[in-house]
């Protein structure tokens, strides 16, 4: 097969077409170069006008405002769930989650193996389908920091407003959300993310630091789990994914050359509102998360049985939908529609839903 498929992956997933194609055409040399990107040293000037034009890239979209490191680590948002507290949660302090989700509950098995944890709010009782209210959060002064997913990957849940911590840091799992939607980086000390879903192929995390909390990490920690190695170093103490922080790089342009953030943010409610729109046209489908936490990235939702859902999937992949299968932790279908994914596919999806009820409805 030669001719792309609609992609609804949750990740690794959907890349720019013109992201690939300048890969491509640059994939067996650089210009002027004579390598490609995977082969060059990681030290070399060439690499280094790469790796600063992503940072710059990505300083650019977010507004990051000084004082942030822009950092491109390894091991997915995963390890993060533990470098976090490993680096912050010490001496016997506690730290504040904030449970919407799975990855939230990831995020805390990992954290009450370093230091104490309390779960400032818990949406299980709800099945994990929306936020929780400011006042439904139960924040301590003291903490070493708080915790967020600012958007659950497999439920389909999303924040709309940044919680209010006061003088805590804040710390957010931005790993399927980000740069989808303009954000206020200064109210954040810590936004962590993997980058394939909207940023670049996976093997690269992004991690943006504020300055002052270096110097809340206490000294012998293991080197590559410190997060002042890598800030010294500008991410090159060890030989970082060359390839994906090229792509990343890539990326960024596209982004910019979109409009940028806002313009981005417009297309993707757009996009996720044809879905919305044709969930709640029938009873026949269900929407998992409640209408004001309703993620525009990861859009989920149920049919009247499971045979029909598997159904739905199969039948999809044969219309070139693929990727469409929920999680296998909660099921349904699931319609990832990231930044790069075209509104041509959520039309098509849109249309394959009418037909699919009306042939089992």
């Amino acid at each position: 097969m030669t001719e792309r498929i609609f992609n609804f992956s949750a990740g690794p997933a959907v890349l720019p077409v013109p992201v690939l194609e300048k890969a491509r055409e640059e994939m067996l040399s650089l210009p002027g170069v004579g390598m490609s990107v995977m082969e060059i040293s990681h030290r070399s000037k060439t690499f280094d006008a790469i790796h600063q034009s992503a940072k710059a890239g990505l300083k650019e979209l977010l507004g990051i405002p000084d004082g942030y490191h822009v950092l491109f680590l390894q091991g997915g948002a995963s390890l993060q769930f533990s470098m976090v507290p490993l680096n912050f949660l010490r001496d016997g302090g506690s730290s504040d989650y904030v449970l919407t989700g799975s990855w939230g509950k990831k995020a805390v098995k990992e954290a009450k193996k370093h230091g104490a944890v309390s779960v400032a709010a818990d949406m299980a009782d709800s099945r994990y389908n929306r936020v929780p209210a400011q006042d439904e959060l139960k924040l301590d002064p003291a903490a070493a920091y708080v915790h967020i997913t600012s958007n659950e990957t497999i439920e389909g849940v999303e924040w709309k407003e940044d919680p209010q911590t006061g003088d805590v840091p804040l710390v957010c799992d931005a790993s399927s959300d980000i740069c989808s939607r303009p954000v206020d980086v200064s109210k954040y000390a810590l936004i962590y993310a993997g980058a394939q879903k909207n940023l670049g192929p996976s093997g690269v995390t992004v991690v943006i630091l504020r300055d002052d909390l270096l110097q809340k990490i206490p000294d012998g920690l293991d080197t590559m789990l410190d997060y002042r190695t890598h800030a010294q170093a500008d991410s090159l103490y060890n030989t970082p994914n060359t390839w994906g922080i090229y792509i990343l790089d890539l990326v960024c342009k596209w982004m910019r050359e979109q409009g940028g953030l806002d313009a981005i943010h417009r297309r993707n409610e757009e996009k996720a509102r044809k879905i919305y729109e044709a969930i709640d046209a029938t009873a026949f489908y269900r929407g998992h998360a409640a209408r004001e936490a309703r993620s525009n990235m990861n859009i989920t939702f149920r049919l009247p049985s499971e045979e029909l859902e598997k159904k739905f999937a199969a039948e999809a992949t044969g219309q070139r939908l693929d990727g469409l299968k929920g999680h296998r932790s909660v099921g349904g279908i699931r319609a990832s529609i990231y930044n790069a994914f075209p509104v041509e596919g959520v039309d098509a999806l849109v249309q394959f839903m009418r037909e699919f009820e009306r042939a089992n409805g």
